[in-house]
Formats: C-alpha cells, sequence, structure tokens
C-alpha cells in the first residue's frame, strides 16, 4: 500500500527532525495517522522524503526524516495552459486533470465570451483555491514539482505576452492536427477557448500572434474536454504518456 504523500514547502534535509504546516498537520488528523507512521513528503523542490511521525497532536505534528528519493515524474514537455474560465466546479475539475496530466503552467483567462462574473477579491481567493487544489493533484498523482497557477489575466494580454513556447489553439477547421505538428516541441503555450468559443476578434488576434490553428477531431467539444484531451494528445506525442 502506497503511503500517504503531502507537499510541504519548507526545506527538508535527511536524519532532520520537523514540525509539518499547518495543511499537512490537518490532512494528517483527517486521515487518523498515528504515531510511527509512515508518510511521503515533498517541497516542490525535487524528489521526495520517508518520514516517520514522532509526535501528532491537534494542532501540530512532528516527523523525522528517515531518507531522500531522486524520484522525477516531470513530462520532458513543459505545457502552459491557457484556460478561459468556465462555470461552477468545471474550472476545478480542468485544473486537478491537467495537473496529473503533467501540466507544468496555468493561466486562468477572460474572455469576451467568458461566461462568468469576475470580481478582483473573488479571483484573488479563487487563485489560492485553485493552487491548493494542484497541490492535492500532486500528492495524489505522485508529481514531486507543483505546477504554478499564476492570476486571472485578460486572454488578449495573456496571448500578446512575449513567449519562446510554440502557441497552439483549437479549431474545428484547422489545417494541423497534432500528430501533424512539427517534431521535437518541448515548450507549447495551449490556448482553450469558452464554451461559446472565441470571439471573431479573438481568433484573428490569434492568427495575428502566430497561435497555430489545431484540429483534436470532427466533434465540437466541451471546454474542459477540450483542455483535457488535447493535453493527452500532447503528452502522448511530445511528452511521457505512451
Amino acid at each position: 500500500m502506497r503511503q500517504p504523500r503531502f507537499y510541504d514547502p519548507q526545506p527538508l534535509t535527511v536524519k532532520q527532525t520537523v514540525q509539518l504546516g499547518d495543511d499537512v498537520t490537518q490532512h494528517i488528523r483527517v486521515l487518523r495517522l498515528k504515531v510511527k507512521g509512515t508518510i511521503t513528503l515533498f517541497n516542490g523542490q525535487g524528489g521526495e522524503y520517508s518520514a516517520t511521525l514522532i509526535d501528532v497532536q491537534k494542532r501540530n505534528c512532528t516527523v523525522h526524516i528517515d531518507d531522500f528519493h531522486e524520484t522525477d515524474n516531470e513530462s520532458p514537455l513543459h505545457l502552459h495552459l491557457g484556460q478561459v474560465i468556465s462555470r461552477g466546479e468545471r474550472m476545478e475539475f480542468v485544473i486537478q486533470k491537467a495537473v496529473e496530466l503533467g501540466v507544468n503552467e496555468i493561466t486562468p483567462l477572460i474572455s469576451e465570451r467568458c461566461g462568468v462574473k469576475i470580481n478582483l477579491e473573488r479571483m484573488a481567493k479563487k487563485q489560492q483555491q485553485w493552487q491548493k487544489i494542484a497541490i492535492a493533484a500532486c500528492e495524489q498523482s505522485g508529481r514531486n514539482s507543483v505546477p504554478t497557477i499564476h492570476a486571472t489575466e485578460q486572454l488578449t494580454a495573456w496571448c500578446s505576452a512575449p513567449t519562446d513556447a510554440v502557441k497552439l489553439t483549437l479549431h474545428p477547421r484547422a489545417k494541423y492536427s497534432i500528430n501533424t505538428l512539427p517534431d521535437n516541441i518541448t515548450n507549447i503555450s495551449l490556448l482553450i477557448g469558452p464554451e461559446g468559443g472565441l470571439s471573431e476578434q479573438e481568433i484573428t488576434l490569434t492568427e495575428t500572434l502566430n497561435f497555430t490553428e489545431t484540429l483534436l477531431g470532427p466533434r465540437i467539444l466541451r471546454t474542459e474536454t477540450a483542455a483535457l484531451t488535447a493535453i493527452t494528445a500532447l503528452q502522448c506525442r511530445f511528452g511521457d504518456l505512451a
């Protein structure tokens, strides 16, 4: 049975005794883990640590760091997802599954047809919530590097930002499919529009900014389905999915 995995951003060193952060302590309490139980820790700096619980209290837990494992589960493909914000729990679902599939960065976007009322204070809280979802997805999937959930941006600003990445967007009448893209791509920015699609003005903007329109197949997919299908296909072609 696999040991419970937890993310704690503090420095970790073998043979060290450390007090865990509040979030990890809460998770340990929820799981009812006991003294002498073993867990796995990672801090986002690469690799993971085996640790033994030596004290479990209501508000704090202490562990002894037993060993370090140089485990690297990161894809050779660096993938930045620009996802127009969707309603309800769909955005959380996309973030969770995108992280499991190996995405490195996610930027929530606002577009003309976004369909979500935007409040800056609310978006700041959402960003924190989305980052916690990304961390939980890393804990579950075995990733030791935590993807960054960036602050919400306007679609036009994100598309216009300078980057060395190959820029892709989906279109049902595109000339290229993922299988016909050039070989040896290692860095991709993937734009996924809202449920109602990008506006004509936004499509023109992406063309002007050298986004490559890419075809997934003959069917029109929901925004969350399109994002995860495209990520999976890109990881199969350029990443580490077989």
